[in-house]
């Protein structure tokens, strides 16, 4: 079985999306449930448009016009999974008080959930690698996403404003640790006692640019 990663004529992903109906929401719902499972089982190979239109009880166009590629698809898994963790997060949120260990516990809360399905993590990283710009909405998604899970895991950090330039900068040095970590244990050149380490050193740099911290 072949990779079929062909496209679709869409719009383009910069115009504005319309909302959906509840009819269509819960279409895109299988969509986006049957592809997770595909995915658990056999990885990014697995994910076949065709066999996800068949899973999913829809039509192979209908397919298309919610996601142009398979790329778009295990992106939005992506962004499916990690909504799923920011809402379990927020309903059972950590208690240490120090930022940067609340960050590096969150963060590694959200590998574990990946290493527990190691085919279905596997895909959706080798999808927002490959992604192009014409995904580009997607991945901002998941990177908005991501950077709101790290937010919400520092906390004010002793600011009563938003955060600042310097610490934005920073979560977005974690999430790129974070994605390269992935991408090294995925291929088997990091251990998980290495991820964590890697992800506590990162960690912080949210203490150094915490305003209120002493240098």
């Amino acid at each position: 079985m072949t990779t079929d990663s062909r496209s679709a004529p869409t719009t383009p992903s910069s115009l504005p999306k319309p909302l959906l109906t509840e009819r269509q929401e819960a279409r895109r719902r299988r969509i986006l449930q049957a592809t997770t499972r595909l995915a658990t089982r056999g990885g990014f190979d697995a994910v076949q448009m065709r066999e996800v239109a068949e899973s999913a009880d829809v039509a192979l166009g209908t397919l298309y016009r919610y996601f142009p590629s398979k790329i778009h698809l295990l992106v939005a898994t992506m962004q499916d999974q990690l909504q799923q963790l920011h809402e379990t997060l927020r309903k059972r949120p950590l208690t240490d008080e120090d930022p940067a260990a609340r960050v590096a516990q969150t963060l590694m809360r959200a590998f574990r959930a990946m290493q527990r399905e190691p085919h279905l993590a596997d895909a959706m990283v080798r999808a927002l690698t490959f992604a192009d710009r014409s995904v580009s909405s997607e991945v901002d998604t998941v990177s908005r996403l991501t950077t709101a899970i790290v937010l919400d895991a520092m906390g004010p950090a002793g600011t009563s404003g938003p955060p600042t330039p310097e610490q934005l900068s920073a979560v977005r040095v974690i999430e790129h640790t974070w994605h390269s970590a992935l991408i090294t244990w995925l291929s088997g050149r990091a251990s998980i006692a290495q991820v964590k380490i890697d992800i506590e050193t990162v960690c912080r740099l949210i203490d150094l640019t915490n305003p209120n911290s002493p240098r």
